[in-house]
């Protein structure tokens, strides 16, 4: 199975006519946000599969042609606070949006705010271990972790949260964005225990 991970930028790469000759073994799409609306609906139409996604700190408000403001692709899954089991791929995804606070921004949340978040998620964690005989194994966020791809400054901080839930129910793969690859040779993925965070910033091929 192939996933697609895209965030934060636009890529010529990605919005091309030629998409599908580039990405037609792509299964499904995982978007940690900070994308416009009409971006992802041009790349799951094209490609003809699912798209999971939750917003980031930066949402895009696009007026359609019923004259309505657009802020969500259509036909997509917002996996903001949510646990979804796939049953197609047979995977279990979950999510959270936004960054944390660092001016008066929306989809910006307290260290506190993270945790009741992703606090709520717990009963169905432990639903999916009884179920499916694993916690989760997919968690999409747009901020980063604490200590794993955050950055010092008060924007781009890392949420604790999303560190105890990786300790906790060791997912195999934490997707984000939010943190900017201005260096093409800085990581983007690091094997945590047993857990690949991947930073998806622009795009990235995942193959599970």
């Amino acid at each position: 199975m192939k996933i697609l991970g895209l965030s934060d930028l636009e890529v010529p790469t990605v919005y091309s006519s030629h998409i599908r000759e580039r990405f037609g073994d792509i299964d499904l799409v995982v978007s940690c946000g900070d994308l416009p609306a009409s971006y992802l609906e041009f790349v799951v139409s094209m490609l003809d599969v699912p798209l999971y996604f939750i917003q980031g700190n930066h949402v895009f408000r696009i007026e359609n042609k019923a004259g309505t403001v657009q802020t969500q692709p259509d036909g997509a899954i917002n996996l903001h606070q949510r646990v979804y089991y796939d049953r197609e791929h047979d995977l279990i995804l979950a999510g959270i949006e936004g960054s944390l606070k660092y001016n008066k921004g929306a989809y910006q949340y307290s260290q506190r705010k993270m945790w009741w978040m992703v606090l709520k998620m717990l009963p169905r964690f432990l639903l999916n271990k009884i179920l499916y005989g694993r916690y989760l194994d997919i968690f999409v966020t747009h901020a980063p972790a604490t200590g794993l791809h955050d950055k010092d400054d008060y924007a781009h901080r890392g949420v604790n949260a999303f560190r105890w839930l990786i300790d906790t129910f060791r997912p195999r793969y934490h997707l984000h964005g939010h943190v900017h690859r201005y260096n093409p040779l800085a990581p983007h993925e690091t094997q945590y225990k047993q857990t690949k965070i991947i930073n998806v910033y622009g795009y990235r091929e995942i193959n599970l």
